[in-house]
């Protein structure tokens, strides 16, 4: 996986600006997601890592430090599935690069090539706690193209880069048919994505050979799922179309993610048997379409049922075009789902779905430091966020 660039530039929201290179966090809890709850703890920063994290008693804290106290800290949050950065904060068309409609099957559109550091939605959810989303080209397209990953405190995709590359993204539902003549049906959409495959495993075994093939970009996407260079992420609400994409998944044998999974709770065995982690659904999606029989339950039975679940705002089409995760997870707990469950889905769980555990989603010794402040228990809605810490800079303070 391509790690970002190691960075030199402070961002700032215009709310404060730190530099300090050493950093305390004193909180009454730390989530660390790594363990147990730290009552009355102590995070140190020094650079862009984390130094140590411990009780009170068992840190201390240099003379030198620049010391914030608040109530809890948790890891910044992750958005599992996104299109931030691709899609802006208004319905102009120059800001709405999520979704290319001349082709229903295009994997090799870079989300790279469109994402835009400086949109004003990465800054809106920055404030939000999320200080890495998984976003890109969204659901819609038989193969809508690649997602990436980034840090959402930067100005340039350069920097705030964590993962160029990291799925392609493919959708088995019935919106499809509303952005192309082709597929007209589920068995049509489900043919032609078959035939890709095929094309891609003949071009895939021709490049060994004597006389390999020119250069194919879509193939070479493709091929890239199927050898494991990249995980195919693929959104299915029904129950009907998640029982197709594991189906697929078994027959060419790719790394999968499952996206939205509406109709998850109706087929958990099958889910559970296959291996696959689930980047849930906005809990408060609207229930309409392939949706229609979306709940809120569906986190708390994911979990339940102990398969590997995380938390996104999705892609919506009104302004300002996200959802909050921290929101979503919310509500969730008001349905079933653990508290600490929760938090988990928004940081550690998301970040071993995305495969980037060794660097985010928890407060450990050598991992980032990006790290969310508040004034309360982060799950009620009479919690504010005090501050955001990312790569060990406070880019949202009082």
């Amino acid at each position: 996986m391509k790690k970002r660039i190691s960075l030199i530039l402070v961002f700032t929201l215009g709310l404060i600006s730190i530099t300090h290179a050493q950093l305390a966090v004193k909180a009454d809890t730390i989530y660390t997601m790594a363990g147990s709850k730290v009552v009355d703890g102590v995070i140190l920063i020094n650079g862009e890592q984390i130094e140590a994290v411990g009780s009170s008693s068992d840190v201390d804290i240099p003379g030198n430090y620049e010391v914030h106290e608040t109530s809890v800290a948790t890891p910044g949050f992750i958005d599992a599935r996104s299109v931030v950065g691709l899609a802006g904060i208004y319905n102009q068309d120059q800001d709405q690069d999520q979704l290319e409609t001349s082709n229903a099957i295009q994997p090799e559109l870079r989300a790279f090539d469109a994402y835009n550091a400086r949109e004003e939605l990465v800054k809106f959810v920055l404030g939000k706690g999320v200080t890495t989303t998984h976003t890109g080209h969204g659901p819609g397209a038989l193969a809508s193209g690649q997602t990436m990953i980034a840090k959402t405190a930067y100005n340039t995709v350069e920097e705030a880069l964590v993962d160029s590359a990291t799925t392609v993204a493919f959708t088995l539902t019935s919106g499809v048919r509303r952005n192309f003549d082709k597929p007209g049906t589920r068995s049509k959409g489900m043919a032609m994505l078959r035939q890709k495959f095929i094309e891609a495993q003949e071009y895939a075994e021709k490049q060994n050979s004597d006389d390999p093939p020119s250069s194919n970009l879509t193939l070479q996407a493709m091929a890239d799922v199927l050898n494991g260079k990249l995980t195919a992420m693929i959104t299915a609400q029904r129950a009907q179309d998640i029982m197709t994409a594991l189906r697929l998944q078994e027959e060419f044998g790719f790394d999968m993610i499952l996206d939205g999974a509406a109709e998850a709770y109706m087929v958990l065995d099958e889910i559970k048997a296959s291996g696959v982690p689930v980047i849930i659904h906005p809990t408060m999606v609207r229930t309409y379409g392939d949706t229609q029989n979306a709940s809120f339950s569906t986190a708390g039975k994911l979990h339940e049922a102990g398969i590997p679940f995380a938390f996104q705002s999705g892609f919506e089409g009104y302004v300002p075009k996200t959802r909050i995760v921290l929101y979503e997870a919310a509500i969730a707990t008001a349905y079933g789902l653990p508290r600490e469950a929760a938090l988990q889905a928004l940081t550690s769980s998301s970040a071993q779905i995305l495969g980037i555990s060794n660097s985010v989603g928890s407060l450990e010794e050598g991992k980032d430091a990006d790290i969310v402040l508040f004034d309360g228990d982060p799950l009620e809605y009479t919690s504010h966020i005090s501050a955001v810490i990312v790569d060990g800079k406070v880019v949202k303070g009082n």
